[in-house]
């Protein structure tokens, strides 16, 4: 958690499903499933974003040998 940021703890009164009688749970605490209930509706929950990592070689780290690599092996 970043710092100076403080979390408010969820309730059943607070979710979606609840408010919209859509919940099948008699829990004491919020479940994984929890939703919080906004007035423009049901918004998926934030994802990861995904970021994308620059090439780090230009070739393979081991690659099979080319056919005149092998058949220099197999002379010797």
């Amino acid at each position: 958690m970043a710092k100076g940021r403080t979390r408010t703890k969820v309730s059943c009164e607070q979710c979606f499903f609840h408010n919209h009688q859509l919940c099948a749970l008699d829990l004491a605490e919020p479940c994984a499933t929890f939703r919080p209930d906004h007035p423009e509706g049901l918004r998926p929950p934030r994802q990861l974003r995904l970021v994308f990592r620059q090439e780090r070689a230009a070739r393979a780290a081991w690659a099979f040998p080319t056919a005149s690599e092998q058949a220099a092996m197999h002379r010797a």
